[in-house]
């Protein structure tokens, strides 16, 4: 019987999914506002992307050479200051997960903002052989950006219907890949300022990081009008409010049936989380009640105490651990870097290179928002890992050959350049935008802030590795960076194939059958005694069915009206 309630509690949620999505279009025409919320919550991922790709820039400007010898003419230098950002970015993303849960997704966001602006001007105070405020800026910019990303991606998804929740956390990607466009093309703007020579002013490689911190105040301000994380109000204990937010997102009233069974939902999975962990651990659950940092302790420790939740944890850091080694922020943050030796001449062109990089990379990454949903996680990074492989493996034959003389090999050396853009493109749309939705829609509502910043911080400690060692592996091993780039995309082809689940179409509370967790008779029993006080009846599934049926039957019905009176 309890297991059997289990099974239909999957059943009805994959049913409704599956309804909800043959409707989604319309749903996003009729509800634009969720659109506007999980773009203007993403700004967070605009950022990050605008850091990536702006100190790039600056390496090859006339007047930052001139100001910064000691950093240019060292690659250990260079990658201190590329990777200063990526420590800033650790300490972030880990802090969000604490600060998600005691201050709310949307607070942390607040904060997040107030250390990117800081850095942002901060960066700009540098002087000429000074770059102590460039380290500073830039560290203080990196705590921001990685509390961004530890809470951005998950606030989206805490917020999404599961049949669009790909789409949303998407956003991220989008505004991430958005950042390092617009940043490719104002700092090859700016390198204009002065002209590209001696007379150039120090404006150029200033003005970038004065435009950096324009989104953050932005966002600072508007922060305030968007609505708390459903999930995170029902963990609060904050009912009415979660459902009255529930209401709000969806654009249904509060009795509606769908809106009555997703709090429901989240209401027993909370209160079934509650229950395991008192069952298990009641001393530390009684001072979970007394404070609030033992209870941010015992999350911690839910994470390593059960193989479930650590397996889920170990997945989304080798999510992202895959996707830094493939070598995509290696690309971008020393693209001009690597155009310069592939015999582009001049730091104009090897700039211009990059921007089309930048715009390659943002085009690619606008249709994987819109089949994410359809083709689900896997597939996508399956054939992604494919084409990026085959890219870096002929980018590494080509630079082998060619590269001891690129100015009687142009034409090669554009090749190169192609393929480059052509593993940029594959990256943006599968890696980018998929990753970051696995790691924000895995957890249980009990350590979902925690897992998704650990995951998060992952993305940073090894972007943190990739920026530092690649400098001097271009310098000293040339073409097999590429080759070496290669063989992590091999291995994350395996690892995808035989370890990762896919999660396309599951709702968060549904994440635990796609992990094969709860199976325990014990378990079943606990899960369905927190149905039962909740009061998430199978008649109450079966009626929020009917009107997901009931609405997608009206919507066909006036899609066909509308055609016969065309």
């Amino acid at each position: 019987m309890d297991v059997s309630n289990r099974n239909a509690s999957v059943t009805s949620a994959n049913v409704r999914t599956q309804l909800a999505y043959k409707n989604r279009w319309r749903t996003l025409m009729h509800n634009p506002k969720i659109l506007i919320i999980a773009f203007f919550a993403s700004f967070g991922g605009f950022e990050y992307g605008y850091q990536q790709g702006v100190l790039g820039q600056s390496l090859v400007m006339t007047r930052f050479v001139d100001n910064f010898p000691s950093i240019v003419q060292s690659s250990s230098a260079t990658g201190w200051l590329t990777s200063i950002l990526q420590l800033g970015g650790i300490l972030g993303s880990l802090s969000a997960g604490v600060l998600g849960e005691v201050f709310s997704r949307k607070y942390t966001m607040f904060s997040a903002c107030c250390w990117v602006i800081l850095g942002s001007y901060l960066y700009c105070g540098a002087s000429y052989h000074n770059p102590k405020l460039l380290y500073a800026g830039r560290f203080f910019t990196g705590i921001g950006v990685g509390t961004f990303s530890g809470v951005g991606p998950l606030y989206n998804a805490e917020i999404s219907a599961p049949e669009l929740r790909g789409l949303l956390v998407s956003f991220y990607q989008f505004a991430t890949i958005l950042g390092i466009m617009l940043s490719f093309w104002i700092g090859y703007g700016s390198n204009y300022i002065g002209g590209i020579g001696d007379g150039q002013s120090n404006l150029a490689w200033r003005l970038p990081s004065i435009i950096q911190g324009i989104p953050a105040v932005f966002l600072a301000i508007g922060i305030w009008w968007l609505p708390f994380s459903p999930r995170w109000l029902v963990k609060k204990g904050r009912d009415e409010e979660a459902l009255s937010t529930l209401a709000y997102l969806r654009n249904l009233p509060i009795e509606h049936e769908l809106i009555q069974v997703e709090y429901k939902e989240i209401k027993t999975e909370a209160l079934f989380e509650q229950r395991n962990f008192e069952k298990h651990f009641p001393n530390l659950a009684a001072k979970e009640k007394k404070s609030v940092w033992t209870r941010e302790f015992a999350q911690y420790y839910q994470i390593v105490r059960t193989w479930d939740n650590f397996h889920r944890v170990s997945t989304a850091w080798l999510v992202m651990f895959f996707q830094q080694w493939s070598g995509i922020d290696a690309i971008i943050y020393y693209a001009s870097n690597v155009f310069l030796s592939l015999g582009l001449t001049g730091g104009t062109q090897a700039v211009l290179a990059t921007g089309i990089t930048g715009v390659v990379f943002f085009v690619s990454t606008l249709p994987a928002m819109a089949v994410i949903d359809k083709f689900g996680r896997k597939p996508m990074l399956q054939v992604g890992s494919a084409v990026m492989f085959i890219s870096m493996i002929i980018a590494g034959v080509m630079v082998a050959k060619f590269r001891h003389d690129w100015p009687g090999h142009a034409a090669e050396g554009w090749i190169v350049v192609a393929f480059i853009w052509v593993y940029v493109g594959a990256f943006g749309a599968t890696w980018g935008p998929v990753s970051w939705t696995l790691v924000s829609e895995i957890f249980p509502l009990s350590i979902r802030a925690k897992g998704a910043s650990i995951g998060a911080s992952s993305n940073w400690l090894n972007n943190f590795a990739v920026a530092f060692f690649v400098p001097p592996m271009l310098e000293s091993w040339a073409w097999g960076t590429y080759i070496f780039f290669a063989a992590f995309l091999a291995a994350g082809m395996v690892w995808v194939q035989f370890q990762l689940p896919e999660t396309k179409g599951a709702t968060l509370e549904d994440m635990d059958r796609v992990f094969k967790s709860k199976t325990g008779a014990e378990d079943a029993i606990l899960f369905a005694e927190a149905r039962q006080e909740i009061g998430l009846s199978m008649t109450l599934e079966s009626e929020a069915v009917m009107a997901a049926e009931k609405g997608h039957h009206h919507e066909s019905e006036k899609s066909g009206s509308h055609v016969e009176t065309v």
